[in-house]
């Protein structure tokens, strides 16, 4: 190998390397892009667990906005939810979808699809950590009951 082709050869693999550490840097899913402008804050949750402070999930579909958070308001976690039908200038009362005793309920995400709003959540506490959500068939003025999505067989009910 000529001097020429060995400088090739060394660049070609210092470019491999840029690119291969610039990717494993920059590409990172919805979940870890969310962890990264997570700002930790000391929680009053069960046994002091570092909580997380995160932007609120939003979704649209067509002129209406959708927002949906957790809060600890009532002394414990619980999901609440917003609605807009005027491109988010306004927004109608909240509504706490959860309303639960027994579990912390965090970590929510939101989607919307014509006049279905879906809102999904854990259900959390010492024995139990269960995957639940509430659908809206009406722009979130109303949802339906709490689906246990970890429960076997066919689960459903009115929205």
């Amino acid at each position: 190998m000529n001097n020429q082709s060995k400088t090739a050869f060394v660049v070609l693999a210092v470019s491999i390397a840029a690119v291969f550490i610039a990717s494993s840097v920059l590409v990172t899913t919805g979940a870890e892009a969310t962890k990264i402008v997570k700002e930790k804050i000391k929680g009053k949750g069960k046994k002091g667990v570092e909580r997380i402070a995160a932007a609120a999930p939003i979704a649209t579909s067509g002129d209406n906005a959708y927002i949906t958070w957790w809060s600890n308001k009532t002394g414990n976690e619980e999901v609440m939810f917003r609605a807009s039908t005027d491109n988010g200038a306004t927004f109608g009362d909240k509504i706490n979808l959860s309303n639960t005793t027994a579990a912390d309920s965090d970590d929510a995400e939101i989607a919307a699809s014509g006049d279905s709003v879906y809102v999904s959540w854990w259900e959390r506490n010492e024995t139990s950590d269960t995957p639940v959500a509430r659908v809206s068939n009406d722009n979130g003025a109303t949802f339906g009951p709490m689906l246990m999505l970890a429960t076997n067989g066919t689960i459903g009910g009115g929205g």
